[in-house]
Order: C-alpha cells, then sequence, then structure tokens
C-alpha cells in the first residue's frame, strides 16, 4: 500500500465529494453501544434503536443491570434484538470490571470510560476495546476515530471493496490485516477523510453491484474497473 497513491486517491475523491472534516462527539461508550447496535441492520435502525434504549433507560449503569429482556424489547427496532441486548450487558459488564477505581469512583461509568480510554496511546487503546467481548477491529477503529478523533481506520465493507478493487489491498487480504495495513501507512490527518470519502465513493459509483465505473474520477488507477469497462 503506497501512501503516494493514497494521496492522490484522497485529492480526487475530495474534489468529486468534498474533503470531510472530523468532529468527535467525546462519548465512546455510546459510540461502542452504538455500532454494536448497527451490525446486520439498516442505519436507520439501528439510530431508531440506540434512541429507544437511551429513553428506556437512565444510564449505562441501568441498561447493564437490567434484565435482559427489558433491555432487548428496547432495542428490537434494530434487529437481533435477544443477541445484541446480551452482548451490549456482557460489554457494560467487562468495562464494569475492567475500569480503575480512579480519584472519583462515584463517577458515571461513560465518564470514567471516556476518561480511562482517552489518557491511552492509540495502540494500547485499541487493544482495550478488542479486549471487549464481541468488540472485532472495525468496531474498535470506530470508536477510537468517530467518538474520541484517534487516528484508527474502520475497514467497512466500502472500504474493503474499493481497497481491493483499487489493488491497495491483496485479493486475500482479510478485513483484520486491511486494518493492520492502513493503520500502518495512513497519517493521522488522512484516516478520517479517507475513511469517509471511501463510504461516499461506495454508494455514489463503486457499489457492489452494477458501478458506474465510466463515471468515477479513479479509473484511470483502477486495474479492477478498466476490466469493467473492456467487457
Amino acid at each position: 500500500m503506497q501512501l503516494s497513491r493514497l494521496r492522490i486517491i484522497r485529492e480526487r475523491l475530495a474534489a468529486r465529494y468534498g474533503d470531510p472534516i472530523l468532529e468527535p462527539d467525546n462519548d465512546p461508550l455510546g459510540g461502542l453501544i452504538e455500532t454494536i447496535l448497527s451490525q446486520s441492520t439498516s442505519d436507520v435502525n439501528s439510530h431508531r434503536a440506540y434512541a429507544d434504549l437511551r429513553a428506556a433507560f437512565p444510564s449505562w449503569e441501568a441498561v447493564r443491570d437490567a434484565p435482559q429482556e427489558r433491555v432487548a424489547e428496547a432495542i428490537r427496532h434494530g434487529g437481533l434484538a435477544n443477541i445484541k441486548a446480551a452482548r451490549i450487558q456482557d460489554v457494560l459488564r467487562a468495562i464494569t470490571e475492567r475500569l480503575p477505581a480512579g480519584e472519583n469512583p462515584t463517577a458515571s461509568l461513560d465518564g470514567r470510560f471516556t476518561a480511562w480510554l482517552g489518557a491511552m496511546p492509540v495502540a494500547e487503546a485499541r487493544a482495550a476495546l478488542k479486549s471487549l467481548p464481541g468488540v472485532g477491529p472495525k468496531t474498535a477503529a470506530c470508536v477510537l476515530l468517530f467518538s474520541l478523533g484517534l487516528p484508527s481506520m474502520p475497514v467497512d465493507t466500502h472500504v474493503f471493496r474499493i481497497s481491493q478493487r483499487l489493488g491497495l489491498i491483496g485479493p486475500k487480504t482479510s478485513a483484520g490485516r486491511a486494518h493492520e495495513e492502513y493503520d500502518a501507512v495512513l497519517p493521522e490527518d488522512m484516516v478520517y477523510p479517507v475513511h469517509v470519502l471511501f463510504i461516499r465513493h461506495g454508494r455514489a459509483l463503486c457499489r457492489a453491484q452494477h458501478p458506474l465505473c465510466r463515471q468515477c474520477p479513479l479509473l484511470d488507477m483502477c486495474p479492477w474497473g478498466q476490466r469493467q469497462v473492456e467487457t
């Protein structure tokens, strides 16, 4: 994966879609739960499930300690409610066990989690998140990037597909390995724009089905797209 090539890709996509600006929300625990809810469902459904969950419980401690069926009922619009409820409660319990007592052990779970995670170097914070039940590299990267503004590249389905088509990663490269390769190459200031621009491009032109290769600003750099145009 060549940084010089990635810079050109970023410039061309930014010229087409605009260069995104990162505005972290400083709520890594909320981001973590919302990312769990987003799995295997649409953005609309996951956002609704998250809003319903926050409305049904006054705190994350209350979610953690509630009967599982109550949590599942609150998030039913997100799909796979029983599985996700169990996963959310497992994560909240694991976080509770691992957080240091600190100077203010009575502080809220989300406040303590933000302080704990934000004080770590990026690699350590990534490892801490990945050690939680059911948290993989994409979820960890999303939390670090969107909630804390830390440079960790989430490789979702759009990023993975475009990366393979452009030849940035090999055809047999796993999603986990792709995360490692991006984190090793991308400078901090490129992580967020590359991630968002790839998603915008994947939705607009470089679709999984019926990609619009002839309209692509990266066609001359994309061996896969050139083959599609030739056929």
